[in-house]
């Protein structure tokens, strides 16, 4: 049985919501944030990417830093303002990224039921990012970003959510500069206990994306429960901020690779060794157009490459992705990367950002060659979470993003 628990947002006023929300502080580098932050005092990168207010030279890590993120949180309540809800509420949360629209329900979730694997994952964490945000959790004691987290839709939960968009106007309605359109309505309170029964119902909920900040809102939630003597398990550290959306509604696109290192072999050298374990040949497309094909790109041309029968069908659901695939037929055996968590040549390409960026970087130099791959479906997702696997890192990029800053749930 899944737990949704209403809750008291704090939320900024309906005139500064555009100006706080911000990106997620995950997607975006420091440089980028200070950017993004450049001009406005209310934008909420102050409080997730606080150290682009500090010396260069501080580690994003430093005490400083989370420090600097409490000081700029009880800064922006008052100056905002950002302003808490008398009531619990839970509220409805819609994008639109031109034909893509999609609308959740944002709550407060039960880390029993993320401890208990009631909320599956697919995905591991790195400990240093977990003890990121699990340090700026305990030092602003909030929850600033909140988990995607999807499930198999129930037709009485999208009958009540679309009720509300239509029938009520929206307490924020705007549009980022990347065109994405954002509205948030609080769901009317006797619909509350329907959707909270309806939920109960599911029998698992998925983590669709964030996984660190979920597995940090576990590990705060254990430190403020050891410093917590009278501690009954309904304060709210035991809960953590996500928005709940349809599997049905939403749009997985493409994590791609490159890689700035070909290990001393020349272009022809590293394709002769390609073709032991994949077809390789010449592509007028940059983009894949069905699973089990890759496009690569080198010394300005494209390539298709399929996995031939040396490449066997893998027991593990998971092993059958494409990502897999690469990793462990070509990145794996020809390059030498034995963990693409931490060798540092190879980086991962948001799909939003298209071809167009594995053209230029392998084009500019930085990088050796470039691999467009096809999205994994959210029914591959939940199958490889329900037979409790993981998926290899940066194997699914949502779109559209979440913003910060529009919901926190203070813990």
């Amino acid at each position: 049985m899944a737990i949704i628990r209403p809750f008291k947002a704090i939320r900024p006023a309906q005139n500064v919501a555009h100006l706080v929300a911000s990106v997620p502080y995950d997607v975006v580098n420091r440089e980028e944030s200070v950017i993004l932050a450049a001009g406005n005092e209310l934008n909420f990168l102050r409080i997730t990417r606080s150290e682009i207010e500090l010396p260069e030279n501080v580690s994003p890590y430093d005490k400083s830093v989370y420090q600097k993120a409490k000081e700029n949180f009880e800064r922006l309540i008052k100056q905002a303002p950002l302003i808490q809800d008398e009531e619990e509420n839970l509220y409805v949360y819609h994008l639109t990224m031109g034909e893509q629209k999609q609308a959740g329900i944002a709550a407060t979730f039960s880390i029993d039921d993320y401890d208990n694997d009631i909320i599956k994952k697919h995905e591991k964490t790195r400990k240093v990012k977990e003890d990121d945000r699990t340090n700026h959790i305990i030092t602003t004691e909030a929850q600033t970003g909140a988990v995607f987290l999807t499930y198999k839709g129930i037709d009485a939960v999208n009958q009540i959510v679309e009720k509300t968009m239509n029938e009520a106007e929206p307490i924020y309605n705007f549009t980022c500069s990347d065109g994405i359109i954002h509205k948030l309505w609080i769901l009317p309170k006797e619909k509350v206990s329907t959707i909270v029964e309806e939920i109960s119902k599911t029998k698992y909920l998925y983590i669709a994306d964030g996984h660190h900040r979920a597995a940090s809102a576990a590990r705060a939630r254990n430190v403020k429960k050891e410093n917590n003597p009278n501690h009954s398990g309904i304060e709210e550290y035991n809960f953590f901020l996500a928005v709940l959306f349809p599997a049905e509604q939403l749009k997985i696109l493409p994590y791609n690779r490159v890689i700035f290192d070909l290990k001393g072999m020349t272009e022809n050298e590293f394709i002769e060794k390609i073709k032991i374990n994949f077809s390789v040949e010449s592509s007028d497309s940059a983009s894949p157009k069905n699973v089990k094909n890759i496009c690569m790109y080198m010394s300005n041309k494209w390539y298709l490459i399929k996995p031939n029968e040396n490449v066997k069908k893998a027991e593990n659901v998971g092993g059958n992705l494409d990502v897999s695939i690469l990793e462990n037929y070509l990145l794996k055996p020809v390059l030498g990367i034995e963990d693409i968590r931490t060798d540092t040549t190879i980086d991962f390409i948001g799909g939003i950002r298209g071809t167009a960026e594995l053209e230029k970087l392998v084009d500019s130099g930085k990088a050796k060659v470039a691999f467009s791959m096809y999205p994994v479906s959210v029914e591959e997702l939940i199958n490889i979470s329900d037979a409790g696997e993981t998926m290899p890192p940066k194997s699914t990029w949502f779109e559209p993003k979440l913003r910060d800053g529009l919901v926190v749930h203070t813990i």
